[in-house]
Order: C-alpha cells, then structure tokens, then sequence
C-alpha cells in the first residue's frame, strides 16, 4: 500500500489521480489532499478517501472545511505554509506534485527534502528552478518521476538504455488553433482557446497549449529532467496526439510511447513505477488512426515557444522571469482584459526589462517571481 500526498487534488491532474486510487483501494490510499480554494471538491474528496490530513490555502475557506470533517478523524489544515510542513509527514510514500503555477515549488522542494519521492506534474517547479531541484533531489537521493505525458513519454522510451539520447522530440498537438493566422488570433477569445481538441486539462494549462508556451515550459522541463541540452530537444505538433513523445539515439534510432490521450496512464505509471499494473482505460485501437502525422511548428506566429528557448538558453532566473509574466498575462487573458496574442507581448516585455541575475538563489527566485507579477 503506497500513501499518496496530492498537491492540487481537485484540479484536472489531482481528480484522475483519485481516479486511479479509487480503482485500486489494495494498492493506494490518500493521505493527504491539498487544494486551493475549491472549499467543496476538497470535502467531498476527504468524505470518501479518508485522508490523514487536507490543507485549503485558501484560508478563508478554512471554518467550511473544519467544519464539514468535524465528525471524521481527517485533520484540517490551511493556508500556503501548511502545505508546505505537511510534507514532513513520514507516513507518506510519494507525493503527486500537481499545483499549477509557482505555488508548486516550496511543497515541492520540502517533499524532496524529507526523502520523499516525487510524480511531478507541475512543470513550473522545473521551470523556475530546475538546478535547484535536481540538485536537491541527488543530494537527498530522491527519485521524480514524471507525469506529463510527453516526459513520462520520454521517460519510459530511456528505461533501460545505457547511454544518453541523441536528440529529445517533444510532440505538441498543435493546440485548437493550429494553422490559424495572427489576423485570425487578433480576436481568439478565451472560450475558443479553452477549447481543446484532444486533452481535458485546467484553463491555465490549455491556454499555455494554445499560445505553444506549454510546449516552451515542457523544453525546459524535459533539459532538467533528462540532462538534455535544450538544442537537442526538438518540437513536433502532432494532431493525434497518439505518439506522446520520441528519443533519437546515437545509431538513428527512434523510440516512441504511443498510448490514447488520457492523464490517467501516466498518473498510474508513477505511482507504480517501476511496475505496470492492469488499467481499465480504452486500449490503442490504430484502425482509428489511420495517419499518423508530423509537422514543424509556426514559432513566427505563435511566439512563445521561441520565447521559451531564449530563457533557457540565458539561463539564470530568466525562465522565472518568463514563467512568472506568463502566468499573469495568462490570467489577464482569461479575465479578458487583454487578447491573445498580447500574452506573447507581455512575457517579451518581462524578459527585457526585468532585472536579470546569472546565478539565483532561491531566495532570488522567490524575489523575482514576486517583482515580475507586481512591477
């Protein structure tokens, strides 16, 4: 039995992986939920799993939270930083780091410092601090194993091999405006670019689809997870989004995961990892896909992606420089008090005129993230 910490238990990520805990009772229990400020999710979830423990950040929350576990033995907790000291507790076995956003990163990093092994799905952790991470995650010796698709892709195409990948191709699907034009994104509204053609996932994370930034934030996830040069880590759309992701190797030879565009398969390859266990979820029927397809993407139009290599490829706090004007030009977006293709603007606009340092403590970082979302 592995007990499961969830950050962002009721956003997209977190409700599947409840999903895979609830299809397998003898193998996964939750131990503790942490949301944000979906007061009512957040109890309905406690009331059938039971959790040692919940956290509302929201704080505001907190008295509808106690007082609807009142009479169950789940301890109640809120705000941001007991999420944080929740993750001391030496009765988890892995924590599913699902927060979107920079809010990720402190409950994070306390996971990995108290030795517990980490199913990240919140790609800004990387993002934003990467060499941090990675650094404390080898020096406590702790494992973090991916949940996005397309690292999780990656992940399982390198098990096994002795020697490290030639090149990275991270496919993209293209968003739901692939092949549009600037003149046609001039008036995108949020309600089109909420409206994927192939994954079900939160508004922030299908609006960074939309825009290709998902795609730049996952190139600088995949250069910390894997060691891979960002110039060795190449983008494809692929529509079907079938082949989740590939790895080019020394001889020329490709590897690809291929599976049906669900979350809930790579969720349960993490939690029971290095096993595969049985899944009730619809099998790879290829008669339906009768084309695989491949194509380059439009970085001229869509911006962000090239923005992305550029933060990279400067390194120091720069991609928190990026990750922290994206997340504000995102929800400006979504709030409709600026358009689509101002999102791109805005995160240039950062990039430029925010202060730059080449090595960043955490400290920095957290400093930085807060000067960029309030200039």
């Amino acid at each position: 039995m592995r007990h499961i910490a969830i950050l962002g238990s009721t956003g997209s990520i977190g409700t599947q992986a409840l999903n895979v805990i609830r299809r397998h009772p003898d193998r996964f229990a939750a131990e503790v939920l942490c949301a944000g400020s979906n007061a009512d999710l957040l109890v309905s979830q406690a009331l059938e799993f039971c959790p040692n423990a919940v956290v509302i950040a929201d704080e505001s929350r907190y008295p509808q939270v106690r007082d609807a576990l009142a009479h169950t033995s789940t301890k109640v907790f809120a705000g941001a930083d007991a999420m944080v000291d929740l993750m001391s507790m030496p009765s988890i076995d892995l924590v599913l780091a699902a927060i979107v956003g920079f809010a990720g990163l402190r409950p994070t990093l306390r996971a990995i410092e108290c030795g517990h092994p980490v199913a990240l799905a919140n790609k800004e952790t990387m993002v934003v601090a990467g060499a941090i991470v990675t650094a404390a995650a080898l020096r406590h010796r702790v494992p973090i194993l991916p949940v996005d698709s397309e690292h999780s892709a990656i992940f399982q195409c390198l098990n096994g091999e002795p020697t490290p990948p030639e090149k990275i191709l991270l496919t993209a699907s293209g968003g739901p405006f692939r092949g549009f034009s600037p003149q046609q994104l001039a008036s995108a509204t949020p309600a089109q670019a909420l409206h994927h053609p192939n994954w079900n996932m939160g508004a922030k994370v299908t609006i960074d689809s939309a825009t290709l930034m998902n795609k730049g934030l996952e190139v600088i996830e995949a250069r910390w997870l894997f060691g891979t040069p960002a110039d060795n880590i190449e983008v494809l759309v692929h529509p079907q989004s079938v082949v989740h992701s590939m790895v080019q190797f020394a001889d020329g030879t490709v590897k690809a995961q291929l599976g049906v565009p669900t979350m809930e398969t790579p969720i349960q390859y993490a939690f029971t990892y290095p096993e595969r266990v049985e899944s009730h979820l619809p099998r790879l029927d290829f008669s339906r896909y009768p084309s695989l397809t491949f194509e380059q993407p439009d970085r001229r139009t869509f911006r962000c992606l090239d923005l992305a290599y550029t933060a990279i490829a400067r390194g120091g706090n720069m991609p928190c420089i990026m990750n922290a004007a994206n997340e504000v030009a995102v929800r400006r977006f979504l709030d409709g008090r600026i358009g689509f293709l101002d999102i791109a603007d805005h995160v240039e606009h950062a990039m430029l005129s925010a202060p730059f340092i080449a090595e960043p403590s955490l400290d920095d970082l957290f400093l930085t993230d807060k000067t960029v979302r309030n200039p």
